[in-house]
């Protein structure tokens, strides 16, 4: 640790030996180096975030009609029901007839008393034939999600060559809200950081504070302006230039995530207009109003971002808010108070130097930070993945894990820095730097893939929803006659190659079934693939492989007579090609009974 007393940290010194109490923390980790290691994090966040596609939380629990069924009679409604609370956005649902020409329907609404189950009324009279539905809703965590479904009236009908998918998002769009959305967390860190550095560890002087201060707030604003534009367009999908339509600001307007920006930017507003106030009337507050009022606004302000993330949605709502509040505000502390010393450390003036009770204070402030950061993301850990299984079982497990991993390896990494800062500061003669210039320069390359799987993490579905909705699809609707559907995903590695393969089986028992089979493409719409095989193997019995020969019948794959011949556990596997030279191969076991 850092002792606090008469010694300053002063730059080196022109002429002679440095003095036995002086650090030179300022030549260690000079701010260009700074920018450079802080400038590839900051890209390859963005690049990650930009690259992969928004996906939202909200999972698909249950249809009605369930996704391919053949009903004997028209239903009045298509409903969903999500794992958390969604938002509808205009042209929610999309109905198209058995020759794909659109239905006219009513606006979507939420059913009564459930803001995770929204449905849609349907005309009096459907033809008999193949319907598709399209969809597209807002998560409770504000990001958009879409998907299609089939169902059939009376008898499935061919329907023509390219269904229509849900609409797809608008790549213009899901970049630049992405960046705003990042530029916002980065300058609220370092807004919220300098207000605690200059707070909590007193520096002598704090002038040079205030361009990156202002630099931050101006920041802020603009990026959430940009928020609230962007907004209806990255809900529908559409492109950036229907921002500033009168119809789109006013919907946003109307909305969850609108609201908190419109009070975020409310907020910033009056501290800048407070601010200007005092300093023009030249009025100094006692420190402790001070303290108290920054307390309120920067809570308040904080508040904005978990009110309409992943907190909002799911179990003890209440617990999580408040958890990722601190979270987040521990997050700024320290890595916009980090910011605020390294810019401190290089505008101090010399031959006078910085007390050493700053980056002592700074360090007990950090300690801290560190603290709440493991206790609240324990809590959020525990809150996404929901079982121990889903830790190795879920995407969202397997990639915590590495995070888990990296942050560790940070930790070692800044205690190394710690080590070498007191060893600089207790010593009775200047040690050569070396070591800690290493053991800094790793910390910052940990730290980039900590926040390259943090960035992995927002677009993964959490453990605990993803189980869920493979429980959800395991388990038939109360009163649909059982059938056997298997989902599974598949990848060529070729870009755009992958997606999932959904393969029902009805009545799925020995005998003769029915076999049915719908490939949807890496935006959750129904894809057209040039070829699908789909076998069966029974390995216990040496049976198979069985091939159900099931042919292409305009937007699915089907076949109306496989047998299978005995009960068991069956490997069910399929073969699609998406190109010429692309395909991959997938399989599941499938549980077939008498």
């Amino acid at each position: 640790m850092l002792r606090s007393g008469a010694r300053r940290l002063s730059g080196p010194r022109r002429l002679g030996r440095p003095a036995p109490t002086a650090l030179r923390l300022p030549a260690l980790l000079p701010l260009p180096l700074s920018l450079v290691l802080l400038l590839p994090v900051l890209l390859l966040g963005l690049l990650l975030a930009a690259a992969a596609p928004a996906s939202a939380h909200a999972v698909l629990r249950a249809a009605d009609p369930v996704d391919g069924t053949v009903l004997r009679t028209a239903p009045r409604h298509v409903t969903l029901s999500f794992s958390e609370s969604v938002g509808l956005p205009a042209d929610a649902f999309r109905v198209y007839d058995p020759g794909n020409h659109r239905l006219r329907t009513a606006p979507a609404d939420h059913a009564p008393g459930h803001p995770d189950t929204v449905r849609v009324t349907l005309p009096d009279r459907l033809a008999p034939g193949t319907y598709t539905v399209a969809w597209r809703v807002v998560s409770a965590d504000s990001h958009p999600v879409s998907g299609a479904l089939t169902f059939s009236v009376g008898e499935r009908t061919a329907a023509p060559p390219a269904p229509p998918p849900a609409a797809a998002e608008n790549p213009a769009t899901t970049a630049l809200h992405t960046v705003a959305r990042h530029l916002a967390y980065l300058s609220l860190a370092l807004l919220l950081g300098t207000a605690a550095f200059v707070a909590y560890c007193r520096p002598p002087t704090t002038a040079h504070l205030r361009v990156p201060a202002l630099a931050a707030t101006g920041t802020l604003l603009a990026a959430t302006a940009a928020g609230y534009l962007l907004r209806a367009p990255y809900e529908q999908g559409t492109s950036p230039a229907t921002a500033l339509t009168p119809a789109a600001l006013a919907h946003t307007a109307t909305t969850r995530p609108g609201l908190l920006l419109l009070a975020r930017l409310g907020l910033l507003l009056l501290v800048a207009a407070g601010a200007a106030l005092l300093r023009r009337r030249r009025v100094r507050l006692p420190r402790r109003a001070t303290l108290a009022v920054g307390a309120v606004l920067a809570v308040a302000l904080t508040l904005t971002w978990p009110a309409s993330g992943h907190a909002a949605a799911g179990i003890q709502v209440p617990v999580a808010i408040v958890s990722a509040t601190l979270h987040l505000l521990a997050m700024a502390v320290w890595l916009g108070g980090l910011a605020a010393l390294l810019w401190t450390l290089r505008r101090v003036p010399a031959p006078d130097g910085l007390p050493v009770s700053v980056p002592a204070r700074f360090s007990r402030l950090a300690t801290a930070s560190v603290a709440v950061l493991v206790l609240t993301g324990a809590y959020q850990s525990w809150r996404g993945l929901g079982s121990w299984q889903a830790l190795t079982g879920t995407a969202y497990g397997r990639i915590l894990l590495a995070k888990l991993a990296a942050v560790t390896a940070l930790l070692l990494a800044a205690a190394c820095s710690r080590a070498w800062t007191t060893r600089l500061t207790g010593a009775s003669s200047m040690p050569h730097p070396r070591a800690l210039r290493r053991s800094v320069l790793a910390e910052a390359a940990v730290a980039t893939v900590v926040l390259a799987l943090s960035t992995l993490l927002t677009g993964t579905v959490p453990g605990r929803a993803a189980t869920e909705s493979a429980q959800a699809v395991a388990s038939p609707a109360p009163g649909i006659p059982a059938a056997s559907v298997t989902t599974l995903p598949f990848d060529t590695g070729a870009p755009g190659g992958h997606g999932k393969v959904q393969i029902t089986l009805d009545p799925g028992r020995v005998g003769e079934n029915s076999v049915q089979a719908v490939v949807y493409g890496p935006d959750g719409g129904l894809s057209a693939v040039p070829e699908l095989r789909v076998t069966l193997t029974l390995p216990a019995q040496r049976v198979g492989p069985l091939d159900t020969r099931v042919t292409d019948r305009g937007g699915y794959w089907a076949t109306d007579a496989f047998t299978l011949p005995l009960p068991g556990t069956w490997t069910l596997k399929a073969t699609v090609r998406v190109s010429d030279l692309d395909q991959a191969t997938v399989s599941a076991p499938v549980r077939v009974a008498r």
